[in-house]
């Protein structure tokens, strides 16, 4: 599979599972996630998900510092409900980097490791997604803006003809590249704007 070169300009994030430390599946149970590695989860790469990402690593960046974010640590907890927009593709990519899972999460060992019910949603207080450590009980609520970085006018008068099935393959690579450079800079040139991300 080929993914856009900017992929791999993304920063990653090291994460500290403690259970797939104990179950042998990641030496000292550090475990690096990748923007690919959220592609992959979704199935395709958008500024939805380039904007999950940046708000979770953010999050956890406010709540651990300089330390390793502990995977499994953290109630993730959402305003809106889980079929409301893009809230359930957020979710997802919260997830998958938190391990924060709803009722069907993986319930533990002996009473530890639990993810179930660490993912929540319709949650009174909460304006977009609130994270909170388990531990120490501090919290971060999180927010994500992406009208600094606009798309392409040119997408706006493409997408009908895609969706048409009317598109050459010339207009299908232009709005592809299009999609993705917005999803670029995003990423890498507005990486650590604070409009796009605020926290409180």
């Amino acid at each position: 599979m080929t993914f856009p070169a900017f992929f791999d300009a993304v920063p990653p994030l090291t994460l500290h599972d403690p259970l797939a430390e104990i179950l042998g599946a990641a030496k000292g149970g550090l475990i690096e996630y990748h923007f690919a590695d959220a592609v992959r989860l979704a199935g395709h790469s958008c500024p939805t998900v380039a904007g999950a990402w940046l708000m979770t690593t953010r999050a956890l960046r406010a709540l651990y510092g300089d330390t390793v974010p502990e995977r499994g640590g953290v109630e993730v907890a959402f305003g809106d409900g889980q079929t409301g927009g893009v809230t359930g593709v957020i979710a997802s990519i919260a997830t998958l980097l938190t391990g924060a899972a709803g009722v069907g999460g993986f319930k533990g060992l002996g009473g530890r490791f639990s993810r179930r019910d660490l993912l929540s949603f319709d949650v009174a207080g909460v304006e977009d997604i609130r994270f909170t450590r388990r531990d120490t009980g501090a919290s971060v609520q999180v927010a994500l803006d992406l009208s600094p970085v606009p798309g392409d006018p040119r997408m706006g008068m493409l997408l009908p003809v895609l969706l048409s099935g009317r598109a050459s393959a010339e207009e299908k690579q232009l709005f592809g590249e299009l999609w993705q450079d917005r999803v670029r800079r995003i990423l890498i040139d507005f990486h650590d704007d604070p409009r796009l991300v605020t926290l409180a």
